[in-house]
């Protein structure tokens, strides 16, 4: 069992981040067991196929997350600094480790050569590993990425709702089975740490990740932010290709895309996802949505590279006059 506990200085400084270069460790985990993360299949077949083609050589990277996981070094996975970081961002931190952190992190794992070269020459080694993450980037997570910050963007919102509404136990009271609050200490359920120790005034950094489900990591070690990664709300619709049908009197007055997107946005989205969700172009996407923010149902808001848009409340009270599909 790992507890945290909260000064008042950790109350006030606990914050949300997403990061794309964790997710890219995490998934990893998913490819090496997938039997273990049947939520992904539809994602890791996909995958598999895509790297198998490309013939990237996915040993740097995958030597570093052992399975089963009893420890990731936090060199590879550094908590983000921003809010919202690209993955150029976080790959910068992970080239700039000091050689020292890396070799006395690579203690804890396995040898292999992939991990002898790494500790050999530690500055051309993370050069190594950050040109293959970013190439398995490209491959298996960019093209979902919209689809997966959607996801965050949603989880957070709902989160912020539970933090403004009942402070830190209503936020959480449902982050995870695996954690408890008590007002001062938060429990974390982990299956290799046992200690208690304080956040020291930093405060708790929150970050929602697809592919841990159904687990929650964190990082309390010395020198790092302490982190706590745990699965979003809905995860299990990530790959959900259905699309939700709108009511027909609504389709009637607005038209049929623009009642289908509305019908669409149950959660924040970006045009790019809306369009793969639909079928509709991504140009006519736009244009629909320009025109339900000028009218007032919908508000539009950018998270990173994106821009999700999200119903206004003028438009929930439309879907709810308009009736049930």
């Amino acid at each position: 069992m790992l507890e945290l506990t909260f000064t008042p200085q950790d109350l006030v400084t606990t914050r949300f981040a997403f990061s794309p270069l964790w997710d890219v460790v995490a998934s990893i985990r998913v490819l090496k067991r997938p039997a273990e993360h049947a939520l992904h299949r539809p994602w890791a077949d996909q995958a598999r196929a895509r790297l198998t083609a490309a013939g990237l050589d996915l040993a740097p990277l995958a030597d570093l997350v052992p399975v089963p996981t009893k420890i990731i070094p936090a060199f590879v996975c550094p908590p983000p600094t921003v809010p919202v970081p690209d993955l150029e961002l976080e790959l910068a931190a992970v080239r700039s480790t000091p050689p020292a952190v890396v070799r006395s992190n690579l203690k804890s794992l396995p040898p292999t050569p992939a991990l002898h070269d790494l500790a050999d020459d530690p500055p051309s080694g993370l050069a190594a590993l950050a040109d293959v993450i970013k190439s398995y980037w490209d491959l298996v997570l960019r093209p979902h990425w919209p689809r997966i910050t959607t996801l965050y963007q949603s989880d957070v919102h709902a989160r912020a709702r539970k933090l403004t509404e009942g402070g830190l136990t209503s936020l959480f009271a449902d982050l995870d089975p695996n954690i408890g609050w008590d007002g001062e200490v938060l429990t974390v359920a982990h299956r290799t740490v046992s200690r208690r120790t304080g956040l020291g005034g930093r405060g708790l950094l929150l970050v929602p990740s697809v592919f841990v489900w159904p687990r929650v990591f964190s990082i309390s070690a010395s020198g790092w932010q302490p982190t706590l990664r745990y699965p979003p709300r809905r995860v299990a619709t990530l790959w959900e290709k259905e699309s939700r049908a709108p009511s027909s009197a609504l389709a009637a007055v607005l038209g049929p895309s623009r009642a289908q997107l509305l019908a669409e946005l149950e959660a924040p989205a970006s045009t790019q996802e809306l369009a793969a969700r639909t079928g509709l172009s991504s140009s006519g996407v736009s244009q629909h949505l320009t025109a339900m923010r000028d009218a007032g149902l919908v508000s539009a808001h950018r998270a990173g590279r994106f821009v999700l848009y999200a119903r206004t409340s003028a438009a929930e009270s439309l879907l709810s006059a308009a009736g049930p599909t």
